[in-house]
């Protein structure tokens, strides 16, 4: 894989990891479009960045889960992975098939009317007192977070406009949104390493290059993070849903 290729893959992983668009569902249209045959070892890399880019961004709300690991945040983080995690069991072999980009079209409009209700029914919705995340949103975005699994449907804005249909405020689902990231991306990045080393593949990549799309990654993802924090509270996610309307489009004749 060639040094420019990796630099764009930096910077689709930093931008569409947090921003409601689907990372896997760019990754498998680039793919499509420019025959690019995905590297594990490259997407290893890159989803190391991003997570460094959730503990970065986040580092009071980390901070606070590391010091009180026995908190509500804590306790719902742990709570919300379980129903993801069953989901995945349960749907693998559906998902593992998914990424061929058959339903690619049809998980794009799944993501772009999600976003479309949740901008027209929650901005309807009076405000509320700031409150944090509870159990209840938890499952909710956990449970939405295992069908993000299929490429097009978006972690980021499922879990979001989840816990906003669930009554959650704008701000700490959002960040509850990308905290959920931190265990789902170690597990994945587990599942990962465990076929590179069942495969025996040899990275064969442009060194420089790698470490130049690891570090576009992660900076992109910090900007991605804070970004879709303002871009919550304000309920502007009209943009996004209309963007990938067009990629269903696009991935119609790909």
């Amino acid at each position: 894989m060639g040094f420019w290729a990796l630099i764009v893959l930096g910077l689709v992983q930093g931008l569409t990891e947090f921003l409601p668009v689907s990372s896997s569902g760019h990754l498998v249209l680039l793919s499509n479009i420019f025959g690019i045959e995905d590297s594990l070892f490259v997407s290893i890399v890159l989803h190391v960045a991003t997570l460094l880019s959730v503990l970065v961004a986040l580092r009071k709300e980390v901070w606070q889960i590391v010091r009180h690991p026995f908190s509500p945040l804590s306790k719902n983080l742990v709570i919300s992975t379980i129903p993801t995690c069953l989901i995945v069991l349960l749907i693998y072999p559906f998902i593992t098939q998914s990424f061929e980009g058959k339903v690619l079209p049809i998980c794009f409009m799944i993501t772009a009317i999600l976003l479309l209700a949740t901008d027209f029914f929650v901005k309807k919705r009076s405000q509320t007192i700031a409150k944090p995340i509870s159990l209840k949103q938890g499952l909710v975005m956990g449970i939405a977070q295992g069908f993000a699994t299929f490429p097009g449907i978006s972690r980021s804005g499922s879990t979001i406009c989840a816990g906003l249909f669930a009554g959650g405020d704008k701000e700490n689902v959002a960040k509850f949104s990308f905290l959920m990231s931190v265990p789902i991306i170690i597990l994945s990045m587990a599942l990962e390493i465990f076929n590179l080393v069942k495969s025996c593949q040899v990275p064969n990549v442009n060194v420089a290059g790698l470490i130049v799309a690891f570090a576009v990654a992660f900076l992109v993802g910090v900007f991605s993070i804070k970004a879709m924090i303002k871009i919550t509270q304000k309920l502007r996610f009209k943009w996004f849903s209309l963007y990938l309307i067009l990629l269903t489009l696009v991935s119609l004749f790909v």
